[in-house]
């Protein structure tokens, strides 16, 4: 099961696109398949089939938005959260090679299209890493095996 946290970005970002499919998007499509069907025979018409089926993609969308919005919580940054990797933490690690990794953590539902340099809380990375300092040491299980890693940075998005 998915976590429902979200950071007020992440919300923020999925609210605008609930809006922009409902508001401007989904009009528009409308419009074109009310044009096309228009045209009458509908069985060869090219633009009526790929713009129902946009729409049809458009309303699972927003279906799916409404659905979920309501579900989520915002977690807001919080001075008790210094020091320490939580939700919202922008983190940097290093591994004895010298490779170095810098990522959020975030909600399961921010980590996808152009988000990045985030990871989902869920991931076996973030779940190690959560209340841990600076300068600790964490393994992680990987299908190559354990992989050890050390954290050299912890900080925050203040809003």
């Amino acid at each position: 099961m998915k976590t429902k946290l979200i950071t007020r970005v992440g919300y923020e970002k999925l609210q605008k696109e609930h809006d922009y499919l409902w508001k401007v998007k989904r009009p528009e499509i409308t419009k074109i398949v009310s044009w096309a069907a228009s045209l009458g025979d509908r069985s060869e018409n090219a633009d009526y089939h790929f713009n129902k089926r946009v729409l049809r993609q458009i309303d699972s969308r927003v279906r799916f938005l409404r659905k979920l919005l309501p579900e989520l919580k915002i977690v807001d940054y919080s001075p008790q959260q210094e020091g320490k990797v939580f939700f919202g933490a922008w983190v940097e690690i290093e591994n004895e090679t010298g490779d170095i990794k810098k990522f959020r953590i975030v909600g399961p539902e921010e980590i996808y299209g152009d988000a990045k340099g985030y990871i989902s809380i869920d991931s076996p990375m973030a779940r190690a890493l959560i209340k841990k300092e600076v300068d600790d040491d964490i393994g992680v299980m990987t299908p190559e095996g354990e992989k050890e890693w050390c954290i050299n940075s912890i900080t925050y998005e203040k809003k």
